[in-house]
């Protein structure tokens, strides 16, 4: 795995304003295996019926492959898009952390593959698994 030149610093500042950040989503690894981000569980983050909603645990995945994604680029390669997500819930959380690790299956020209494993961290228990695909995105040329 390629990973581009980044602090965690500036992986964590890449949410300020937006999803992520709202989310309290706190990214804590970012190596040659993948990386790891987390969410301290809060009621924002809980569906009406007490229990973790589950775009919670989407929002995590998908950006945990996506900013995954963004650091193993290929060289011309602007950015990404997802274009499918796959989900199996397995559980779920009414408080503590959650974690989430992204591993790439898949690093290729046009697409990116990467499987998302969130779990409790108090508990261990794996609450969800995702298979995660993203279009890489060039420059149209001018031809």
């Amino acid at each position: 795995m390629q990973v581009r030149e980044r602090t965690l610093q500036q992986i964590n500042e890449l949410g300020t304003g937006y999803l992520p950040g709202h989310m309290g989503i706190v990214f804590t690894e970012l190596s040659g295996v993948g990386i790891r981000a987390e969410i301290l569980v809060r009621q924002c983050h809980m569906a009406p019926n007490g229990y973790l909603h589950a775009g919670t645990l989407v929002t995590l995945a998908d950006t945990a492959a996506g900013y995954g994604c963004t650091a193993n680029l290929p060289e011309g390669a602007l950015g990404f898009t997802t274009v499918e997500l796959k989900a199996n819930y397995l559980g779920t959380a009414r408080d503590g952390t959650i974690e989430c690790l992204a591993i790439p299956v898949h690093l290729g020209r046009s697409t990116q593959v990467w499987d998302a494993t969130v779990k409790h961290r108090e508990l261990g228990k794996t609450i969800a698994l995702f298979r995660c695909t993203q279009m890489l995105l060039y420059a149209k040329s001018s031809a």
